[in-house]
């Protein structure tokens, strides 16, 4: 096992750590790191690099989730795998009130050094069932709590939606994270987000901003253009779950007013179903859209590399309120230029007119106007596609995300009187 270094570390400066030295007869403890994910699927795509890096820095890690199709893939990486009955929406009640005693008694059982409690419903649930399972501050875990996007409801822009932000933004983040979170750490990934939670009456010092889960620029490498078919026709490529509030309805309505107009694109819908959310378009739904002439409904897409081989354009018109949407670090980091809308997440990878095009929220028009700009223009697209993969190599890699978490893990120790 490696040895961590002794000594605080900033985030801006994040070495993996090494070690203290120890005796040989009294090795010092391996220190606990747990993860509480909703979804085994969200831990392998989102969380996987930093327990990677947390292992290989001498953590012992724990994953509690609901358990699906990612067992023995979490179990084979050498972490130890955590069952829970609960997931993302829809538990009710009853449902929920088990969910937290289970976590508790998980805790209670592991006695964690640390909890990355990961995104915000483990916050809720996770900060509920920390208080339950160590009333009093000895013994309870430090605690880390990941906001990863202010979800649909609280991102959205009508004026219902700003009320119901205010009023669930108060209730629920700033009593869940500002007490279930405590004296813990709370991660943003955009400042929009951090904004909003420093307004609901969170303290600011305990507010770090590191963008996103990262992504490996070493799979997801520069693709070349695909060769043009014989009618000329340009891939866009949409790539998430077929939620409403991604702007597959928007992708869509565009792509048809593009090709009514005798724009030669078609459009890719790479995602699968999410039964689990109301907001999710169903696979009659969209099949019906699959139906018209330029859209292509794909289904889920295990490696999206073969997505990013059709499709030169990413579109990605979501209101759902994104901490830094994976899927266009993604794109950029194949060298594919970027239409989306102008929400927080999406702003922090397009840089309009250099990685890619903004435009309002809904707005058909502005999007069909903006696709058809770069689908005239493969000079341009590719240039951006360029500049994407360059800030996605310079400020959105796996390992830079990976240290700025471990340092923070460690500011965690250390607070706990422990170094490694």
């Amino acid at each position: 096992m490696r040895q961590p270094p002794c000594g605080p570390r900033s985030i801006d400066r994040t070495p993996v750590p090494t070690a203290c030295t120890s005796s040989i007869a009294d090795p010092p403890k391996r220190p606990k790191l747990l993860f509480l994910v909703t979804e085994d699927w969200y831990f392998w795509s989102h969380r996987l690099p930093v327990a990677r890096a947390a292992r290989d820095a001498g953590f012992a890690v724990v994953v509690a989730t609901r358990v699906r199709d990612h067992a023995e893939r979490i179990r084979a990486e050498g972490f130890q795998l955590a069952p829970l009955p609960w997931r993302r929406r829809g538990d009710g009640a009853i449902g929920a009130v088990r969910a937290i005693i289970a976590i508790a008694r998980l805790y209670r059982r592991e006695r964690p050094d640390i909890v990355h409690h990961v995104a915000l419903k483990s916050v809720l649930f996770g900060g509920l069932a920390m208080r339950l399972a160590f009333p009093g501050v000895a013994g309870r875990p430090a605690g880390i709590a990941a906001v990863t996007g202010l979800g649909s409801g609280l991102g959205s822009t009508t004026g219902s939606a700003r009320f119901g932000r205010a009023v669930l933004g108060r209730a629920v983040l700033g009593w869940a994270v500002c007490r279930l979170a405590g004296a813990g750490r709370i991660i943003v990934q955009n400042p929009e987000d951090g904004a909003a939670l420093a307004g609901f009456g969170i303290n600011p010092a305990r507010l770090v901003l590191i963008r996103g889960s990262g992504v490996d620029i070493a799979h997801f490498a520069p693709l070349p253009e695909p060769f043009e078919t014989p009618e000329g026709t340009v891939a866009v490529a949409l790539v998430a779950r077929m939620l409403r509030s991604k702007g597959v309805l928007d992708a869509v309505a565009a792509v048809r007013r593009l090709r009514g107009d005798g724009v030669a694109v078609e459009l890719l819908l790479a995602g699968p179903t999410d039964p689990d959310n109301s907001d999710s378009l169903d696979e009659p739904a969209l099949s019906q859209l699959a139906a018209e002439p330029g859209v292509e409904w794909l289904g889920r897409v295990e490696d999206v590399r073969a997505v990013w081989r059709r499709a030169v354009i990413a579109v990605f018109p979501s209101t759902y309120g994104e901490g830094v949407p994976k899927a266009l670090l993604e794109a950029a980091s194949c060298g594919r230029a970027i239409v989306a809308a102008d929400m927080p997440g999406c702003r922090e990878v397009v840089r309009p007119g250099e990685t890619g095009l903004l435009v309002p929220p809904h707005d058909i028009a502005a999007l069909a106007e903006a696709l058809a700009a770069l689908v005239r223009d493969a000079p341009r697209r590719i240039a951006m596609g360029r500049a994407g993969r360059e800030l996605v190599e310079r400020a959105f890699s796996e390992e830079r995300v990976a240290q700025q978490t471990l340092a923070l893990y460690q500011d965690a120790l250390r607070e706990r009187g422990m170094t490694q």
